[in-house]
């Protein structure tokens, strides 16, 4: 590689860092208008914990400090939010009764339906302008960041 080569490659890395950082933000907003979507008092990192607990079905508290890198104490405050708030439930686990099986609440359920509805929109209305081949492309960068 010649050095205008590593130049152009260092330039374009640091353009793609930059708007990488600019969707993080992004991300962060949207998940602050989204937990106040669900509710009012739900925080951000409850609504990430939330999400997560829906799509898989049923973890526990555990699962969710080694999946998020979330300090045990962080991962316990939000979830005795959620069952508060009515949108999580708790059960003992029937292979270790130490453990809690940890699910969303029906109303939850159908309030992130409803969310990942108006988020897919969004997606598909941002992507119109791109061919299949264009966001497979995007798919695969992502995929490579997220094996690094």
């Amino acid at each position: 590689m010649t050095a205008q080569q590593a130049a152009d490659v260092d330039e374009a890395l640091a353009e793609f860092q930059s708007q990488l950082n600019l969707m993080f933000a992004k991300a962060r907003t949207l998940w602050k208008e989204s937990a106040a979507r669900v509710h009012p008092e739900l925080q951000p990192a409850g609504y990430k914990l939330l999400t997560f607990i829906a799509r898989s079905g049923g973890t526990n508290a555990h699962q969710l400090a080694e999946c998020f890198e979330m300090d045990k104490s962080v991962v316990s405050r939000q979830v005795r939010m959620l069952e508060e708030l009515g949108l999580l439930e708790s059960r003992a686990d029937e292979r270790d009764g130490r453990l809690r099986v940890l699910t969303a609440a029906p109303r939850a359920v159908e309030m992130l339906a409803a969310l990942r509805a108006d988020h897919a929109e969004r997606m598909r209305s941002a992507m119109i302008g791109l061919t299949p081949a264009e966001i497979e492309v995007a798919s695969k960068v992502f995929r490579v960041l997220t094996e690094a």
